[in-house]
């Protein structure tokens, strides 16, 4: 059996008469990233607040890599990384003094702060002061101080937020890296294409509940629909698109009939997004 490195029971919380988190439950299991999908508003962030012992939950527990957060807060955090959409670094600091502080609060031993840098793209800036840093600079710098630990379970809260795309290909690199290391990722961000690239499986949060979770493909293949876009030239020389649907009893008399009737210029296959699905499955936009 897979060991669990988050389980999630009955969570709940509540802001005055607002339920923002409404009893959801699911696991993530180790060395697994888990998309956390929703849009503002949903309970994402009251959630993740939960799950790293920020917030005590009003029902429902949370459970961390066999602890639970509410009664051992300091040892789950002692394992586990955190990468905030909003930056709060040591502005005055440099760099280097900013994963070092971090690298001494989590008594790191041997800990390489120019090592860790240059994973995120910022070797040769360690001596500089963050504030002298850019928005995406300070992302990266951010990804690295979730690092410093080694943590066994890594919450990355729009991790590629504002960088260029470079920079965010590193960031996703990074990512992969530590699954392969073995840790857990749970990811939550409003890039579909990057949580669809990047993750074992997707939930998708809307209104405090988990309407849906599942691998990419499997949501897909449940919801969405695959068909061909077919782009031929009219009688009068313009382009015009087609549509077929695949997977339908009268798809391959479709095709036979387009191809011997019409002259086709491109064919290109088209499968549903993270963001049709979720729209479908709420009646809501992700972003």
């Amino acid at each position: 059996m897979t060991e669990k490195a988050i389980i999630a029971q009955e969570l709940t919380y509540r802001y005055g008469d607002l339920l923002a988190v409404d009893h959801i439950n699911f696991h993530v299991d180790k060395g697994e990233i888990l998309g956390f999908l929703g849009p503002n508003g949903a309970g994402k962030s009251t959630t993740v607040k939960m799950l790293t012992g920020q917030l005590r939950p009003q029902n429902g527990q949370a459970i961390l890599l066999g602890m639970d957060v509410t009664q051992k807060p300091k040892k789950v955090q002692a394992q586990i990384g955190i990468c905030f959409e909003l930056t709060n670094l040591y502005e005055q600091l440099s760099a280097r003094e900013n994963l070092n502080l971090f690298a001494r609060l989590f008594a790191v031993k041997g800990f390489d702060a120019e090592a860790v840098l240059r994973r995120v793209g910022l070797d040769g800036r360690g001596d500089d002061r963050v504030e002298t840093f850019s928005k995406g600079m300070k992302q990266r710098l951010m990804v690295a101080r979730a690092l410093v630990n080694k943590p066994s379970i890594l919450f990355l809260d729009e991790p590629t937020e504002g960088l260029d795309p470079t920079s965010a290909q590193s960031i996703r690199n990074i990512i992969l890296e530590e699954r392969e290391r073995g840790a857990t990722v749970f990811l939550t961000t409003h890039d579909m294409e990057e949580a669809d690239k990047l993750s074992d499986r997707v939930a998708f949060i809307n209104q405090g509940k988990i309407v849906a979770l599942n691998t990419p493909h499997t949501l897909k293949q449940q919801y969405g629909k695959r068909a061909l876009k077919i782009q031929v030239s009219a009688a009068n020389g313009d382009l015009e698109i087609r549509e077929i649907v695949l997977d339908e009893h009268e798809t391959p008399q479709a095709l036979q009939t387009l191809f011997s009737q019409e002259k086709v210029i491109t064919v290109h296959s088209e499968e549903a997004t993270l963001e049709d699905i979720f729209h479908q499955i709420t009646g809501r936009a992700l972003v």
